[in-house]
């Protein structure tokens, strides 16, 4: 499965400590992430990670292009839901196009951790019946 990952500049740090916990689950599936995160998971993890720009400078659009093309399959997005962001706009159209084509995401980690578990047993299979890719 095709697995994104983003997170705010004051989440950085608990989505990388997230990644180390669910490293053996993560190298199963393919990643992406925005530049900055998946540059400090990569790091961290010794991971594979295909990195796009960084969130501000349009790689959460980068992701979001993927949802739509249906490219993405699961989706974690660790959001600072105090701090407002110049570029939160961005955040409704991620949301709005999971919601539109049934990608299962995440906004913090108790929800990750609950998705994680999912794709390890194979409860997440179902998309693949459903969108099928090729």
């Amino acid at each position: 499965m095709n697995i994104a990952l983003i997170a705010h500049d004051s989440k950085k740090e608990l989505m990388v400590q997230f990644c180390i916990a669910y490293c053996g689950i993560l190298s199963r599936h393919n990643i992406c992430a925005t530049g900055t995160t998946g540059k400090q998971v990569q790091e961290a993890t010794g991971l594979q990670i295909q990195r796009y720009l960084s969130g501000s400078q349009g790689g959460d659009q980068q992701i979001a292009s993927r949802i739509s093309c249906n490219e993405i399959d699961v989706l974690l997005y660790f959001r600072d839901p105090i701090t407002p962001k110049p570029h939160e706009p961005n955040e409704l159209t991620l949301i709005r196009l999971c919601d539109v084509h049934n990608i299962p995401f995440a906004t913090n980690i108790a929800t990750a951790e609950a998705l994680i578990h999912a794709l390890e047993r194979g409860d997440l299979d179902w998309r693949e019946i459903v969108n099928p890719r090729r």
